[in-house]
């Protein structure tokens, strides 16, 4: 496994060097914005469209990893802008939903870790306790959604809030406030038992009586249909599962990673390019290659632990991003974009274009193997005011 890794480190580095040199253009071309989706090579900008849109962090996130490997001041200054525009979001509850950590640990997480920056700290607990006044104590669940005009949603849970769970873990540890982590396990304990399915594969949707607790029903969501396997939320399973046992060191989650995880390598099709659906026909080739880049973060992760099947996650992350690199990656510096076919749900009238959290973690899955990465997910040690 060393000698494996070995050849994949050099393999990474050679290759993050190509990507740092396209990003130091692309970050100065897209100075003041905070994108989410490229269209013939430009990316839009959503701190003009949609502040408050959930993806708005990956934008500094990748700022933040292009720092850490490179001491270039361009990506610190972009990041730092991205962090201070999203302020606006803490004056708009719409906007306030699960996805707090989606937006602040790429951002204020990441800055705290490298800088200690007080305004950082702010932040970060600020939308932790948002968070965690989402929790609803009787289903036991983080309500995902604000209300829509059509319905309340208050029942709601989603197999992504796992990824936002660190900002909880995160929050006990710098406070030692022991609700933070209870607030994040027992979500985790229901994730467990009402979205992880026995062959492995994930839930999207849960809605849950908000009154008594009740679990109701699920829904297929960003999927092809309910039952079905959205590639994207089994990704969030593999990998949510993986850092909620790297913060707690609960046995149970790590079981849970590795059934989701072996569910997923079960289903790779043999380009190891990933469908947006794992159920979708055959005719369908719609992607997402954004799925393949986080199953990829998870596994990587999962094949540094003490588990059976160690090895295999490694094989199977390695060669999806081999597969990203020659098929899918985008190494020229007149297009902004990074990784091509990505695709948001399955029912969207648009498939196969570039998304910034593709880019994020597929970034992050390569300087995992460079030793370079910035542990965005809460990670660092000794983190403390």
């Amino acid at each position: 496994m060393a000698e494996i890794d070995d050849v994949y480190r050099k393999w990474a580095e050679g290759l993050s060097e190509k990507i740092i040199a396209k990003m130091e253009h692309v970050v100065m071309r897209n100075k003041g914005k905070i994108p989410y989706v490229a269209k013939n090579g430009t990316w839009n900008d959503c701190s003009k469209e949609s502040i408050g849109w959930w993806t708005n962090g990956f934008w500094g996130g990748i700022n933040w990893q292009l720092f850490q490997a490179t001491g270039n001041t361009i990506f610190k200054e972009s990041a730092d802008w991205t962090e201070a525009q999203m302020d606006k979001v803490f004056l708009d509850y719409k906007s306030m939903d699960h996805d707090s950590g989606f937006r602040w640990l790429p951002t204020s997480y990441a800055s705290f870790a490298l800088t200690r920056s007080k305004a950082s700290y702010n932040r970060l607990r600020l939308a932790a306790d948002n968070l965690a006044g989402r929790f609803n104590s009787t289903g036991n669940f983080i309500r995902a959604w604000n209300e829509d005009g059509k319905k309340t949603r208050a029942g709601y849970a989603i197999i992504d809030c796992l990824m936002n769970l660190p900002l909880l873990y995160w929050a006990a540890r710098a406070t030692g406030d022991y609700r933070y982590y209870v607030i994040a396990t027992k979500h985790v304990d229901t994730v467990l038992s009402h979205f992880i399915r026995e062959d492995g594969s994930a839930v999207h949707i849960a809605e849950f009586d908000p009154k008594s607790g009740e679990f109701l029903r699920t829904y297929g969501g960003q999927g092809m249909q309910e039952g079905s396997s959205w590639t994207r939320g089994q990704a969030w399973a593999l990998y949510g599962l993986t850092l909620s046992y790297l913060h707690t060191k609960e046995d149970f989650y790590l079981e849970g990673a590795q059934h989701v995880a072996t569910y997923f390598l079960s289903k790779i099709p043999d380009s190891f390019l990933i469908p947006v659906d794992f159920c979708q026909p055959e005719e369908c080739t719609w992607e997402d290659s954004s799925a393949a880049a986080i199953a990829a973060c998870g596994l990587i992760e999962l094949s540094k632990l003490n588990v059976q099947y160690a090895e295999a996650f490694f094989f199977a992350a390695t060669k999806m991003l081999e597969a990203l690199v020659k098929n899918r990656l985008c190494l020229d510096k007149d297009k902004d974009e990074l990784l091509e076919h990505c695709t948001a749900a399955y029912h969207d009238k648009e498939h196969d274009f570039p998304i910034v959290y593709g880019d994020y973690f597929f970034i992050e899955a390569l300087w995992k193997l460079t030793g370079k990465e910035v542990k965005i997910w809460g990670l660092e040690s000794g983190i403390k005011k």
